[in-house]
């Protein structure tokens, strides 16, 4: 029988709820400082302990303000779906017994995104455990013409997992069995909510890794992370899920079971249909059940975290990596000064290296540690003996590895709790990629309290955030759609990982021409007649 894969959620995520929402004072625990690169000098900076308190927050008692809801910030109407009735409760109940939540305080947390931007307010959330289930709800609110709302661990920047108005929410948190795992190919199976972080453990322990690697690994479901092409920290090394997604099983509107879950590697009979749900959020169909292909796990990994004088020597650190580590090489992640400092503010950490207008962070994944080793050296000689890098630090054990991983990965709490957070992910051609963050600094002057930049170099995603202290509409005015003039101007994508859920589906037309707009409507109309999957999200409201 295959386990169970039961969902928990980060620690870090319940700490800064609890110290950035609440106001509660939460310290972390006192790390060891990672180790020094041989010929680099002493290690600047010790990891450092330090309370996670929002500024302005008062007590552990004081409550989260209330997250406006979305339809009084954002100007959109509720369209003609019909009303969950007490017949409707009935019928849902008599196929997910026991399984209907109507409470108030259990419909608080699906109803708001992670990062407190947009409510809903349904009424009822549904929690299926298998795909007949799902199908069933499905056939009933599409002939009752009842708007649903599907949603994995919620983690989304973009609004797409949380209802715009009284949607019906299909969790998918109790569908988390692992279905087969084979040990030779790698490939495993299993249904949608199944969470990444439990997925990683479960093939590790059979010697494999799972294909991506997120910041909310610890909650955030793997149907969610299909269903919006999640890029993440592993893709340069293996790609995109398009290309590590075997197969799907989906539920479509009307309720009918799309079965399409092959674990074969090559299959080139008719169109690739599992293509047409891989970022389409949920809009098209409900994924229940993902085959996916996991990589051999590496026998030697090691990060190293430099600090480099300018960007363009962030560039060239990038061009040598490459020439240099070449297949071992497994992330290239580069975050600003600015990112820095909120980090050591808000979270207590401190810098494990001289302070750098930017600092990059290569991890190197292989399976002989001497060869590993061997190249990491030569490669940090030479950005060391050029100029590109001005100090460093290296880890090769898991603690320490860790411990300069969260340096970046928790750059988005760190910015949660530096007041309200206006967050772009973009793709842009790398020698453009800081660019617009001091064109923005230049822009906004005084009226923003932050402009940062950091994300995945190594694929050409930026991640922009500007803080301010509470919503403006002047400050996003002046923002938007500056922001995606300038990205459409380079060529780039508004959105390069993240989606375009209810936030930023407006913005569809800055990266596809209108006769992509017009195909992506002729398929949600084939596929979704009624509009009953999440509405109000990644398509334009006008074309």
């Amino acid at each position: 029988m295959m386990p169970r894969l039961v969902p928990r959620w980060p620690v870090w995520l319940f700490c800064w709820r609890a110290a950035c929402v609440q106001g509660a004072s939460v310290r972390q625990r006192m790390w060891a400082g990672p180790s020094r690169i041989p010929g680099l000098g002493g290690l600047r900076g010790v990891w450092g302990t330090g309370p996670l308190v929002r500024r302005g927050s008062s007590s552990a008692s004081s409550r989260a303000p209330e997250v406006t809801l979305t339809p009084e910030r954002y100007p959109v109407r509720r369209l003609p779906f019909s009303v969950v009735s007490e017949d409707d409760l009935a019928a849902l109940e008599h196929i997910v017994p026991g399984r209907v939540i109507t409470d108030p305080e259990e419909l608080e947390a699906p109803n708001v995104d992670w990062l407190r931007m947009v409510r809903g307010s349904s009424k009822v959330l549904l929690r299926p455990r298998t795909t007949q289930e799902v199908a069933h709800i499905l056939r009933y609110c599409h002939e009752r013409n009842l708007a649903v709302n599907p949603q994995g661990g919620n983690t989304g920047m973009v609004g797409g997992s949380t209802p715009v108005f009284d949607e019906i929410i299909v969790s998918t948190a109790l569908m988390n069995q692992v279905l087969s795992f084979h040990d030779v190919s790698g490939v495993l199976v299993c249904q949608a909510g199944c969470v990444l972080e439990a997925l990683s453990q479960y093939v590790e322990e059979r010697g494999f890794v799972m294909p991506l690697d997120l910041g909310a690994k610890g909650s955030c479901h793997i149907g969610g992370n299909v269903a919006t092409n999640a890029g993440g920290l592993r893709f340069l090394r293996y790609g995109s899920l398009r290309g590590t997604v075997l197969g799907l099983e989906v539920v479509l509107a009307n309720g009918t079971v799309l079965n399409c879950l092959t674990s074969l590697r090559k299959d080139n009979t008719g169109y690739d249909l599992k293509q047409l749900f891989i970022g389409s959020e949920g809009t098209l169909g409900v994924i229940t059940a993902v085959s996916i292909l996991c990589p051999p796990k590496p026998s030697a990994v090691n990060v190293a975290f430099l600090g480099c004088p300018g960007f363009a020597e962030v560039l060239q650190t990038f061009r040598t990596c490459r020439a240099m580590l070449g297949e071992i090489l497994s992330a290239f992640e580069f975050m600003d000064a600015e990112c820095m400092k909120l980090v050591r503010l808000h979270l207590g950490l401190s810098c494990p290296v001289q302070e750098s207008p930017f600092y990059v962070l290569v991890e190197t994944a292989g399976s002989g540690p001497g060869h590993d080793a061997e190249k990491l050296d030569r490669f940090l000689e030479q950005v060391l003996d050029s100029g590109l890098v001005t100090d460093g630090t290296l880890g090769s054990d898991e603690r320490r590895i860790k411990m300069l991983w969260a340096l970046r990965e928790r750059i988005t709490e760190a910015l949660s709790c530096d007041g309200y957070v206006y967050k772009y992910d973009l793709s842009l051609p790398l020698d453009r990629l800081y660019d617009l963050v001091g064109d923005l600094r230049a822009r906004l002057g005084p009226s923003a309290k932050r402009v940062v930049g950091y994300g995945h170099l190594g694929d050409g995603n930026l991640h922009l955030n500007v803080t301010a202290e509470t919503f403006s509409a002047s400050l996003l005015g002046t923002l938007e759609p500056y922001v995606y003039e300038w990205t459409a101007g380079q060529r780039g994508s508004v959105s390069a990982e993240h989606g375009l859920g209810f936030r930023k589906k407006d913005v569809l037309g800055y990266s596809k021409p209108p006769e992509a707009l017009q195909l992506m409507r002729q398929l949600k109309a084939l596929l979704d007649p009624k509009g009953i999957l999440n509405p109000y999200k990644t398509l334009p409201t006008h074309i």
